[in-house]
């Protein structure tokens, strides 16, 4: 380890990152906090006409048809998305390494070949990536949040970086994330705290915020994050995007970094996150296509199936049964999110699909399984890699100054994060085999549904809450069960967006019978002036290792809510 102080490592690394950006990229941003910067990047005057198209062409079908056909090139697309991306940097610290230069050499790279051989050289051609900083590339350091992670850089990239080479992609910028990765939230004591572009008081969620307030400012056309308890689609939700979590070892994840290594219970997932559906499917086709179980054991020998996506399983797409999750019994959502879940069962039935109510199902055996395997380490992972640089751990996403009140996740941190009980591999395993029952009884509670569809099948998706509310202020999103239930029972899940909150549609309701300490503090939390136009995102739920499925009923209802607007 080096012989400076962890301050000083992170004042160095932060300055670092400062003195890459050129000097003619700085733009001037207001400190109104609580102001909405969505717009920012389109009106400040530092990109052009031409590059404003280029970054606002959010279907990735069309950007992709433009590179492949040499309307735009890859050297003036990657430098439109980072002359955006820098932008949004400025306005809600989301990045962590900039590496100009080099992406820029390999977006020129792409177009020599272009210009040779008068075709792209695979089917993401030319396109600049944004990864989470999880995902290594050879000769860069992966910082993960931890000061002691500063110095090192990668001997060789991981597999999907790799892979993305290989499709002709350029990965151009890596973004930030919490300490620890646990947190719903993005903060860390070497590259700071990222702010929600919608309202920078409020957070992006988290643990991939870098990459949802990017996204959310267009400062990259698709981006990959990672999903152990809703990683990706709670800042999906947070940030307007659509995102996928796919089934465990669906997605390639070798030599890439992580928390608690060697957890393998409930596996971490990568997923992509996009302002479109159409980067969705196209980044998950292209990398299963690419067939990654010859370069990752872990991954699933499964080709894309064209007979899923055409949904054969699920009534070839048309008098489809889903099911609505209004409330888990353990955080009741709040009234935008309740309205967001409303929209969706009018446009599907306006459709012609029926809606059904989803009945929870041994919900707090799962809640308690999933943190008592979460916490088996007693946190020592997390300390071992702070004691290396001597950094304190995390306790807190609040501010230092003009924190938001919400004294309820000073206990629910200690509770996760501090000392609970270090369990014994005996005691692991009988978890281990509580989450398979859980699993097979869950399976079995979603079959039983057959007897109420209607359509001769089980209910064919369900559509959720990705967080019982939208953005909320940063020290404050402590439930993440909406989604870490899925990560448990391993459903494929896709996140979009639906609407946004609206102080006169979205009225403070009366208390309810409050379930636990922190039922009622969410419902305390909810201010209709503060939570104003923030986006409001769901989750559609669909089965184990049915990923092209979830992307095809995601585009059904996608296009409902579509016709509805």
């Amino acid at each position: 380890m080096s012989s400076k102080s962890w301050q000083q490592l992170c004042a160095d690394r932060k300055k670092k990152q400062v003195d890459s950006i050129p000097k003619e990229w700085i733009i001037t941003v207001s400190t109104d906090l609580k102001q909405s910067v969505i717009d920012v990047p389109a009106q400040c005057g530092l990109l052009s006409p031409l590059e404003i198209e280029i970054t606002e062409t959010v279907d990735l079908d069309i950007l992709l048809d433009k590179l492949s056909t040499g309307i735009w090139t890859s050297a003036q697309v990657t430098t439109a998305f980072y002359k955006r991306a820098i932008i949004a940097q400025q306005l809600t610290n989301c990045l962590t390494e900039i590496f100009i230069e080099r992406a820029l050499a390999r977006a020129h790279e792409l177009d020599d070949y272009f210009q040779k051989n008068g075709k792209p050289i695979g089917p993401l051609h030319g396109l600049p990536i944004s990864l989470k900083d999880q995902f290594c590339i050879k000769g860069l350091e992966t910082i993960m949040g931890y000061a002691s992670w500063i110095g090192p850089v990668s001997e060789k990239s991981c597999v999907l970086v790799e892979i993305l080479y290989d499709l002709g992609a350029v990965p151009f910028v890596r973004t930030n994330v919490p300490q620890t990765l646990i947190w719903g939230e993005t903060y860390n004591h070497v590259f700071g705290r990222t702010t929600n572009p919608y309202n920078r008081y409020m957070t992006p969620g988290g643990s991939s915020g870098g990459e949802g307030a990017l996204l959310a400012l267009k400062g990259s056309p698709l981006g990959v994050g990672t999903d152990i308890g809703g990683s990706v689609r709670i800042p999906g939700a947070m940030c307007g995007l659509y995102t996928l979590r796919p089934s465990y070892e669906r997605l390639p994840y070798a030599n890439a970094r992580n928390a608690q290594e060697g957890q393998e219970s409930i596996s971490s997932t990568l997923g992509p996150m996009a302002n479109s559906l159409s980067a969705v499917k196209r980044f998950t086709k292209s990398i299963i296509d690419a067939k990654p179980w010859k370069k990752d054991p872990l991954v699933v020998r499964k080709e894309w199936s064209s007979r899923e996506y055409a949904l054969e399983e699920h009534g070839n797409g048309v008098g489809m049964c889903f099911a609505v999750l209004w409330d888990n019994g353990v955080v009741k959502p709040h009234p935008p999110v309740r309205r967001a879940l409303e929209i969706v069962k009018q446009s599907l039935e306006d459709a012609g699909h029926k809606v059904i109510d989803w009945e929870p199902h041994r919900h707090l055996e799962i809640y308690k399984n999933t943190e008592s395997i979460f916490a088996a380490d007693a946190g020592q992972d997390y300390r071992v890699e702070c004691a290396k640089s001597g950094e304190p751990l995390i306790q807190t996403m609040s501010p230092d100054k003009d924190a938001h009140p919400y004294n309820l996740f000073e206990s629910y941190a200690k509770t996760i994060i501090g000392k609970p009980e270090l369990l014994s591999a005996y005691d692991l395993w009988q978890l281990h085999k509580e989450k398979r029952v859980l699993r097979k009884s869950h399976l079995d509670h979603w079959e039983a549904t057959v007897a109420r569809t209607g359509t001769g099948r089980p209910v064919d998706a369900i559509i959720a809450p990705v967080a019982p509310y939208t953005a909320v202020p940063h020290g404050c999103n402590s439930d993440a069960f909406y989604t870490t239930l899925y990560n448990t029972l391993d459903y494929a899940c896709a996140g979009f967006p639906v609407t946004f909150a609206d102080k006169d549609l979205d009225k403070v309701q009366p208390p309810h019978e409050f379930r636990n300490h922190e039922d009622e503090a969410v419902y305390k939390l909810y201010d209709p002036e503060l939570f104003h136009g923030l986006p409001v995102g769901l989750q559609l739920v669909g089965r184990t290792q049915e990923e092209e499925a979830v992307i095809a009923m995601t585009e059904i209802v996608d296009r409902v809510l579509g016709a509805r607007k």
